[in-house]
């Protein structure tokens, strides 16, 4: 497709008789499109209508909660990825995806609702954070994506939730200048959080039965609240279309046939079969059939004893003892363990993207590494959340942890400070070990995981009243952090340099 080339893709047929309803596939892939319908309103049917018609011009990626859209691959030649592998591998998989520009289909059925979200968030961020040199346009259709970007905490986990609405938020709101077109379709629009919503400019509203759907639906479509009632009485497959992309004033349109089928369907009524005989019915229920398979039946659970008994049993019994310690597997020593944990460590965090990628997804990766040179499962989340501090701040542990070192005080204050802030914190000491320039506000921030000078600040105020740096300027208003205890302190810095570099590259010469 040259740039200047307008390609429009065929939705189906405007209501009325008024012709066929186009899609400028170009205005699209900029502006991204919301679809929202109740079950049965024909939202996977015209989802597959527009990977159809789409599918010569433009790279495709699918979200795919229940497996309908593997049909894909054998008409259209997509790929379909399992998402029953760990995250590392679903983010460089995502990472080729967009290296070699092929369509894929994430399918994420089999899976819990928490594993879904995991795995959709891995496979986003790494989509998302491709090299610039390989951001060519890729439409990213999500469906059912109240599931992942929800507008409530729900059964998940907080760490899951966060990592697949932020995922979402990315792709819906930063994902354009990276070539993501976000394509989302929900049963509810109450359900989908708000900032996920918001950022598309073009909207399909199907079948539609409760008020505040409704009403949502009628403000995002620019229609009075008393217009909201029509949602009702659509029938399945027709939509109400706005947005640059597709119409500039509300436009009924009816989605045109598809290709290729899903894999489930909706039921069908069928007739019941003749009536039995009550012992007929009764020998087909309860006797066996020859080539009937063994069937688990669960036992039932033992009668609950009463408390008395219980508060008795407890008190007779003896204390717990302490738990055996894990032997390293054989042929390692302890020393060849530690320095095959080190080198892991190294490698992993010697890649490129690793300083982005989160602790935990960190964790699975280091994890799978450790199985592979068998070295068996050696540190805790926690622990190994404190080796990565330790790591990204270039300290050595073994160095760290020996006899009579100062750094033993360094590493005790450290863990007063929350998980998130301890990496900030060693930072600052390797830096005043060194004798090296406080790093600046926007250095702080990026070490703390975000790009707000304001934020670093707040941490630098936080850590000097938990006493454990020291903050003051020199005569030229630079700043020097020293660590209490230790008597280390920064080399003068100046918190804005990197914040006016930027600015003096952004200001043409005059």
């Amino acid at each position: 497709m040259t740039p200047s080339a307008k390609v429009s893709i065929d939705l189906g047929a405007r209501a009325g008789g008024g012709g066929a309803a186009m899609m400028d596939l170009e205005e699209l892939l900029t502006t991204r499109l919301l679809v929202q319908g109740n079950s049965g309103s024909g939202k996977s049917h015209l989802l597959r209508r527009l990977l159809e018609q789409s599918a010569p011009w433009v790279q495709q990626a699918v979200i795919d909660p229940e497996g309908d859209f593997v049909s894909l691959a054998e008409r259209y030649g997509h790929v379909v990825v399992d998402a029953e592998r760990g995250e590392a591998d679903l983010q460089r998989i995502a990472a080729r995806v967009r290296k070699h520009r092929v369509s894929v289909v994430l399918n994420l059925e089999g899976l819990e609702a928490e594993q879904q979200m995991r795995a959709a968030a891995a496979f986003l961020g790494g989509l998302f954070e491709a090299e610039r040199d390989l951001w060519y346009p890729l439409l990213v259709v999500v469906d059912e994506a109240q599931l992942f970007a929800p507008a409530a905490a729900g059964e998940v986990s907080d760490e899951a939730r966060k990592a697949s609405l932020g995922a979402m938020t990315n792709l819906m709101c930063r994902g354009r200048k990276r070539g993501l077109a976000g394509v989302i379709a929900t049963q509810r629009l109450a359900k989908l959080a708000k900032n996920v919503a918001a950022e598309a400019s073009n909207f399909l509203m199907g079948r539609t039965f409760l008020d505040i759907d409704m009403a949502r639906a009628a403000d995002l479509l620019g229609m009075e609240r008393r217009q909201a009632e029509m949602f009702r009485d659509l029938e399945s497959g027709n939509f109400v279309a706005l947005g640059p992309a597709l119409s500039r004033r509300p436009l009924p349109v009816r989605i045109g046939p598809v290709e290729t089928v899903a894999r489930s369907a909706n039921p069908k009524l069928a007739p019941m079969p003749m009536p039995l005989a009550a012992e007929d019915a009764l020998d087909l229920l309860f006797t066996p059939g020859a080539d009937e398979a063994s069937v688990f039946v669960p036992r039932r659970p033992p009668p609950i004893a009463p408390t008395a008994e219980v508060l008795d049993q407890l008190a007779r019994s003896a204390p717990p003892g302490p738990a055996p310690t894990a032997e390293p597997p054989p042929g390692l020593t302890p020393e060849q363990r530690q320095a095959a944990i080190d080198a892991t460590l190294r490698d992993m965090l010697g890649e490129r993207g690793a300083e982005v990628r989160t602790a935990a997804v960190l964790y699975q990766d280091f994890l799978l590494r450790c199985r592979i040179r068998r070295i068996g499962e050696p540190l805790s989340l926690a622990a190994f959340r404190r080796r990565l501090a330790v790591a990204h701040a270039g300290i050595d542990l073994a160095e760290a942890e020996a006899e009579g070192s100062p750094w033993g005080e360094v590493l005790t204050m450290a863990d007063a400070l929350p998980e998130d802030a301890q990496g900030v914190f060693l930072s600052l000491a390797r830096a005043a070990f060194d004798g090296r320039p406080c790093p600046s506000d926007a250095e702080v921030a990026r070490a703390y995981g975000t790009q707000s000078p304001r934020r670093a600040r707040r941490l630098l105020a936080y850590m000097e009243e938990r006493q454990v740096i020291v903050c003051r300027e020199d005569g030229q208003g630079r700043r020097i952090v020293a660590i209490p205890g230790v008597a280390w302190e920064t080399a003068p810095g100046d918190p804005n340099a990197a914040a006016e570099a930027e600015t003096a590259e952004a200001t043409p010469a005059a």
